[in-house]
């Protein structure tokens, strides 16, 4: 079955170089003759630096278009909101021009149609190797969304899954690849296999997300959703990544399903990448620390704290709110453009807020508030590496600067930060209270403000980073990976 579903997803991965590039794969890399830079190109699905603000490193390539692919490249904000389709700003079609030059919409299952039924049919076969009948139907219905572009329904069928030890990650998911607008999702597949004993240690965590709801330091109005309880948290190793997932940085943890209505029905999924989380931390974090935390923090840098920040981050983006107060739009409609990197944000700081609420509940046993921020500290240095261009990049500099103003942490003159406990409490508490209520108004403006002020790397952080380049610290990890590499 792991074989079937690393075949699915190498169809996945072609996608999603069409998506992020468009130029032919196989001719683009034959005409790179060094190795490393064929090497870093294919890291970064194309010739821009995913990790460098997507700065071409290749000459003959202009700045990269934020629409990637998704749109037509002379295509202006203007004559997309002037347009009159429905369902221009659909998550699974892509706009291009017609020969007399109208913008129109072809969806995916008929733009990619080919490569929609093979994958189709390969989640067909994987399925009837399946043992665990839950996962059995959500592999055949997944199939069917792949050639209907009707994804809802196996959404559902993967949350109603408790029991099968591997499982696949696969379609048109994450929205981060459309700088644009952040409307259209991009192909990505990851196989997994469970890590069941880690897997029952964070199965309680769950339970306490309605209480973490009422709990949160903003007016009653910005968290009267109730989140899904019925969430899960699991522990995984990965031994697949293809396509958005595999592309420049590569992802350590998944909160999913990104549909609305079932967040709110059924809650979502929290998967942490457990061998994908500890060789960043054994091969990055623990470098970071020893190059910027100040000597008598850093032991307070532990994998435990960093797999909590991480885990929690994810269980966080159940919290908050959804839909903008008063109106039944969704936050995400809302604040366009800017809705992932706010959403980020917002998720790191949750995690930070319920680390908090749930070692004074004494659900948390493992570790002290000081491992937690400090960890999270290190982890920003790791993160902020990636460039402020992307998502994640943007709410770590919001939030480092505003941490910075609040004085929850200071650098000495050797370079060397050190965290306040105390301080570091009240700036979460007053970056979540902004950033809730950015969402719950759905205040684009204000967003906007708040990226361009705050979404900046200063010249100290700049001095510090190229810091962590001379000691020759890897800004991410990769690997080799594929059927033949597990013996399959």
């Amino acid at each position: 079955m792991l074989g079937v579903l690393i075949d699915a997803s190498e169809i996945m991965d072609d996608l999603f170089w069409m998506q992020a590039f468009g130029e032919d794969k196989a001719s683009f890399l034959d005409k790179i003759k060094d190795p490393k830079v064929r090497a870093f190109a294919e890291i970064n699905y194309g010739p821009w630096d995913r990790l460098n603000g997507d700065k071409p490193f290749l000459s003959g390539y202009a700045e990269k278009f934020p629409g990637a692919e998704f749109y037509p490249a002379d295509m202006s904000k203007a004559e997309f909101e002037k347009l009159k389709l429905a369902d221009k700003d659909g998550l699974y079609s892509i706009i291009e021009r017609n020969k007399k030059g109208k913008l129109e919409i072809a969806p995916y299952h008929q733009e990619y149609q080919g490569e929609m039924r093979r994958a189709a049919s390969l989640l067909i076969t994987a399925a009837s190797y399946a043992e665990d009948e839950e996962f059995k139907n959500y592999l055949t219905m997944r199939a069917e969304a792949l050639v209907t572009d009707e994804y809802q329904a196996s959404d559902f069928a993967w949350m109603d899954m408790k029991n099968n030890p591997i499982d696949v990650v696969i379609g048109p998911i994450e929205t981060y690849e459309d700088q644009l607008f952040g409307y259209r999702a991009a192909f990505e597949s990851y196989v997994l296999v469970k890590d069941m004993s880690w897997s029952e240690r964070l199965a309680k965590y769950a339970a306490y997300l309605p209480e973490l709801q009422q709990g949160l330091p903003v007016p009653a109005k910005y968290k009267a959703e109730t989140p899904g309880s019925d969430a899960d948290l699991n522990a995984y190793d990965v031994i697949y990544y293809a396509g958005h997932s595999n592309a420049g940085s590569k992802t350590i943890a998944i909160n999913l399903p990104n549909d609305e209505e079932v967040q709110l029905k059924k809650g979502t999924r929290r998967l942490q990448l457990k061998n994908a989380m500890q060789a960043k931390f054994d091969h990055i974090l623990v470098p970071i620390a020893e190059q910027l935390i100040v000597p008598e923090q850093r032991k307070n840098i532990t994998f435990t704290a960093f797999f909590a920040n991480t885990m929690f981050h994810e269980v966080a983006h159940g919290l908050g709110i959804k839909q903008v107060i008063g109106t039944g739009q969704t936050v995400r409609g809302a604040l366009k453009e800017h809705a992932s990197a706010l959403e980020e944000g917002k998720a790191d700081i949750l995690g930070l807020y319920m680390i908090r609420q749930l070692l004074e509940k004494g659900a948390i046993d493992e570790g002290t508030l000081e491992d937690y921020y400090t960890t999270f500290m290190a982890g920003i240095f790791r993160s902020v590496r990636f460039g402020a261009s992307s998502a994640h990049g943007k709410a770590n500099m919001v939030r480092f600067n505003y941490f910075k103003e609040q004085g929850a942490f200071s650098r000495d003159e050797q370079g060397f930060y050190s965290v306040d406990i105390e301080k570091m409490k009240t700036a979460i508490d007053g970056l979540s209270n902004i950033i809730l209520k950015l969402q719950g108004d759905g205040d684009y403006d204000g967003v906007a403000k708040l990226v361009a002020e705050k979404g900046l790397i200063n010249t100290d952080l700049q001095a510090d980073l190229a810091k962590l380049t001379k000691a020759n610290i890897p800004v991410d990890i990769t690997f080799k990976q594929g059927k033949q590499v597990l013996g399959l």
